[in-house]
Formats: structure tokens, sequence, C-alpha cells
């Protein structure tokens, strides 16, 4: 059996394996090709800085985690650490895994950063934070950086009722770091059955109250934000224009529609759902952007054109609603948000997800973009936000909540 020292091993697989210099590297991205660069330093080294678009695996989990990155094993992969030597070893252990196209970058981070090239020094998660996000952290699709773009991002929530509860505790326990509530009403008896944001201790307080003591029980890192009023043509797009996503659960029409104009013209992705006795919906309305490259699709409008006359359409508190049933949508509709915030998956854009729970039967519907739809259509007619309540024919509310208003009942 052949002994090697530790230069004489470090030779033998740098004999073995391709290695790449700063400048080569650098020429080679620039020119867009598509590499897999790894970084296989240690946490500590790693959040000191790294390379521009590096996949973070720890030397120690290299092998076990490198299929979820890159699976074809004909693709080029560069390895690098501090300067070129963990890198290469690492490098000829993938290379003994049928990986035939692996780099190691000689001289490592420290060679690229005395080459003047620019590289990322990330925001990172803390001890605490480590604990407390590692199921989502052990995910590809997540990951640290993914969980730090949940703590960065911002969702407002319309409602911390039936759908707001679930989803706000949700969302919460995730780590989205801030979460704007807009409700003006307080807690009653009568919403214990299915808002779980929300005590018995909490009967007469503002829910927005209410919500923020438990969110921030749940998580502490999350900024809870309220906003105890209704949201109105006055004030729609001064609220929803800081945050990233917005999620409706909102039970009368004026809302919904004000909500979606707004969002469309702010181009916000909107998370709608309804609850009906034992049925709920959920889909994405998500605006176009065509500045940094998104399609977009139906928005709510597309499918409702017109409110129905006021009365012929019963509400939860006439008609009923099953406890349980928001709470599957609400979380429902913080999956589609953390989906959106991250970038993964394939969201409910086009599509309006349909839950009857008495037989347990899940369908979607494919919906088109209405080309004439006076917001989102080839030719919008409607550019700023109107009287919604005159609009779906109910008297003007004034400035009080539209205790009158009609839920969305299932198409």
């Amino acid at each position: 059996m052949s002994r090697y020292n530790r230069d004489q091993l470090v030779q033998l697989a740098k004999s073995q394996i391709t290695e790449i210099s700063a400048g080569q590297l650098k020429q080679r991205l620039d020119a867009g090709e598509s590499l897999t660069v790894v970084d296989v330093r240690e946490r500590d080294e790693f959040v000191q800085g790294h390379l521009p678009d590096a996949v973070f695996i720890p030397r120690g989990f290299l092998e076990l985690q490198i299929e979820q990155h890159q699976p074809n094993r004909d693709k080029p992969i560069v390895l690098y650490c501090a300067g070129g030597v963990r890198s290469a070893l690492a490098a000829r252990n993938l290379q003994e895994m049928g990986y035939n196209n692996v780099i190691s970058l000689i001289g490592g981070f420290n060679g690229w950063k005395n080459a003047g090239y620019s590289f990322k020094t990330p925001q990172f998660l803390s001890d605490d934070q480590r604990i407390r996000y590692s199921r989502h952290t052990l995910l590809s699709e997540v990951g640290e950086a993914g969980q730090i773009k949940l703590l960065e991002s911002k969702v407002l929530l319309i409602g911390a009722g039936g759908l707001g509860s679930p989803a706000a505790l949700y969302l919460a326990a995730a780590g989205v770091g801030a979460l704007g509530i807009v409700d003006f009403d307080t807690v009653d008896m009568s919403n214990l059955q299915r808002q779980v944001l929300h005590g018995v201790k909490d009967v007469g307080r503002p829910k927005v109250e209410s919500a923020a003591d438990r969110l921030t029980d749940l998580n502490p890192d999350v900024k809870v934000i309220g906003y105890r009023e209704p949201i109105t043509s006055e004030n729609a797009l001064e609220i929803i224009k800081d945050y990233d996503i917005v999620l409706n659960g909102s039970d009368n029409f004026p809302t919904r529609y004000l909500v979606n104009d707004a969002c469309q013209f702010l181009k916000k992705p909107l998370v709608d759902a309804s609850i009906f006795m034992f049925e709920g919906q959920v889909t994405v309305y998500q605006p176009a952007d065509h500045a940094h490259g998104v399609e977009g699709g139906p928005c709510y409008r597309c499918l409702y054109p017109d409110p129905p006359p006021p009365g012929e359409v019963p509400s939860c508190a006439e008609a009923g609603v099953l406890g349980v049933l928001p709470g599957i949508v609400g979380s429902m509709q913080a999956i589609e948000a953390i989906k959106l915030i991250l970038g993964i998956g394939e969201p409910l854009v086009g599509r309006l997800l349909m839950i009857d729970t008495l037989d347990m039967s899940i369908r979607a519907l494919k919906i088109k973009r209405n080309p004439d739809c006076p917001v989102c259509g080839d030719h919008p007619t409607l550019t700023e936000l109107i009287d919604y309540e005159q609009f779906c024919g109910l008297p003007s509310r004034n400035g009080h909540h539209a205790s009158e208003a009609r839920e969305l009942i299932l198409a």
C-alpha cells in the first residue's frame, strides 16, 4: 500500500484533475458559460466573502449534496476553497463519483480576491436562526440563501380573519421578515371557530393588535405592521407599494376589486383566495412586468368582470363555513407566497385551484388573461382607483367598515 505525506497527496490530486486560474475563470464567466461554481470552505469563511453566484457546500457535505445542485455528471463544475488545496482534493473525489468535468480554482478565493475581481459579502443567519430554520435550510430549494430572502421579504395581508390567520401564522413561522396586516375589525366570539390568530382573551380587541401579539410570540424575527383602518381608494396604493406580495383574505367585493386593481397598477403579485361553506379556491394574479421579464397572467377582473347584484350571494355569516376550511386554503396562500419569494416551483399563475372538502377533491382550472380586461388588457381603460362601493352597487361606507358587503361565492 502506498503511503503519502500531505504534500505528496496534494501533488497527486493535482496531477489527476484540471485546474483553472482566476483570470481564466473570470473570462469564462464573463462569456456567459454555464458553470456550477461551488465554494467548499467552511461557513465562517464563506460569510466573509464569496464568488458571485457561488453555491455553498462545505467540504464535509460535498459528496452528499452535489447531486442536488448539479445532477448532470458531464456539466462543468468549478470548486474553490481558500487557497486551492481542499478544492483539489475535493475535485478528485467528485471524479471518483463519476463527474467528468471537475475543475479546481488555482489560489482559491484568495487568488480571486487578490486579482481584484468582485466578490459578495452575504448576510448570514445567526446561531439561533440556524436552529430555528434548520428544516428550511436542509432543502436545496431554500438553503441559507433562500432563508435570507424570506427574512428580507415583506408580505401584506388584507384581513386577519379566517384566511389571514393561518397565512399569517405560517408566513411568520417561515421567517418572512415583515408582515403587514390591514384589518379594521375587532375580535368577536364567533370568529374563534376559524380565526386561529385570536383567543378568548382577545375578544373585543382590535384584530391587528391580537395578531401582532401572537405573531411576535411565535417568531420575534418578524416585524408586524398593523393598519387598523379600512383599505380604500385613498390609502390602498400608499399601503401596498412598500410590500413585495399581497395576500387577499377579504370577504367583500369592493375590497377584492380594489386590491386587485391596486396590485395591477403597482405590479405586485396578488395571492387571492375565497371560501364558502365547504369549498375554497386559490390563485395567483401576477401582473405583467416586461421591464423585469415577467410575462404575467390574468387578474381578478378577467375572471369576474362585474360583481353580482347586492344580496344575490349569501355571506358566510348567512350560509356558514366549515372552520377547518380557511386553515387549508390560507395555508395554501402562504405556500404560494413563499414560492414567489424564493422563485421556486410553479405558482398558481393562470390556474384556479378549487377544493371541495366534502369529497376532498381538488382540481385546477386553467384561466386566461382577457385581452379586453379594463385593467390588465391590451388597451386598459381603467388607470386609477375608483369608488368600489358604487361599482359593486353598495352604499358608500364613508370611512366606515362595510359590514353589509357580501362574500364571494365560488364559481
